[in-house]
């Protein structure tokens, strides 16, 4: 009998690329970096290993190329325990890759080229229906093409998050209504929204302009601010407040993290409010910040000093 799971993730598998830099280069120039190494990313496979570190039973419908970095990238997910029945090889294909600098006080430029993640596609949600129906959560961001993704949220019956990102100016209005939660970062809900998102009481304009688009509920997330987040059915809008960072490393990453984290909580505290899951989460990005690495950097349950009942974890929150 096939076993359930806690979270299925639809999305993108990238290699990445890191320089340590001292700052990020301007247009133009060229600066000696302190640092090189390779590592496993892309927000797909980061937030499905982000849930699987924590314990959740985990799988990941995906796409990677025909060359060792493929078939390298597809051992690593099974040595992280995830469930990679449907990661498939494509012929012809490069595997994604993306090209990182981050500087020494944690900022990062990133550019992706998908190369195999654009072979995702609605067909590919049919031959995993499997998974789908095995699942608590369903997890999607945009690295791969939009209309499997949209697939994916019709058919998939329990909760789903969207992570909108990297964002999009003209999101299509099935993408905000299909999901349960349609989370993004500040970044992203100002592009998406034209709101300006400086500042939380900023973030909160930009996310009852996201719900009058169309979403249910919506996640803004705030880096050293917290996050933010209000459900289509009640009018108050919550600010988590953030948790203590030491010295920020490496923030790469950390928004995976984070998703993956509320995946996880959610699916093992069905009974939980949405506070709690998104003040453990908090926790768990704010560790990730603190280490160099994308999916390296990720902590086990036991490194986060979080209990499985969510009740007793700390959680500082304010309604704004």
């Amino acid at each position: 009998m096939s076993q359930n799971l806690d979270v299925v993730v639809f999305g993108s598998c990238i290699v990445d690329f890191i320089s340590y830099v001292p700052r990020l280069p301007r247009v133009g120039e060229t600066l000696h970096g302190t640092k090189f190494v390779t590592g496993f990313g892309g927000k797909g496979a980061n937030q499905c290993v982000a849930a699987a570190r924590l314990g959740s039973r985990t799988a990941i419908i995906g796409k990677l190329g025909n060359d060792p970095w493929g078939s390298n990238y597809r051992k690593a997910l099974e040595s992280e325990g995830v469930n990679v029945d449907h990661v498939k090889i494509v012929k012809g294909e490069s595997t994604g890759i993306a090209q990182i600098n981050v500087a020494d006080n944690g900022d990062n430029q990133i550019v992706i080229v998908v190369g195999a993640n654009n072979s995702l596609l609605p067909a590919d949600v049919g031959v995993s229906a499997d998974l789908l129906t095995r699942a608590k959560i369903l997890v999607c961001q945009l690295e791969t093409p939009l209309a499997g993704t949209l697939e994916a949220l019709r058919t998939f019956s329990g909760t789903s998050i969207m992570n909108a990102a990297p964002a999009v100016e003209n999101v299509p209005h099935d993408l905000l209504r299909l999901c349960s939660i349609f989370c993004v970062n500040e970044t992203e809900a100002a592009l998406i929204t034209g709101v300006p998102v400086a500042t939380v009481i900023q973030a909160k304009g930009a996310l009852l302009k996201l719900r009058d688009m169309g979403c249910n509920t919506v996640v803004i997330t705030l880096g050293d601010k917290g996050a933010i987040f209000a459900s289509k059915d009640n009018a108050k809008v919550v600010h988590v407040k953030p948790c203590k960072v030491d010295k920020v490393v490496d923030t790469t990453g950390a928004g995976d993290a984070f998703i993956g984290a509320l995946a996880h909580f959610m699916a093992r505290n069905p009974e939980a409010e949405l506070t709690q899951c998104i003040a453990a989460a908090n926790k768990v990005a704010s560790l990730s910040v603190q280490k160099p690495g994308t999916q390296t950097s990720f902590p086990r349950l036991s490194e986060t000093g979080l209990g499985q009942d969510l009740s007793s974890n700390p959680c500082e929150w304010e309604y704004i």
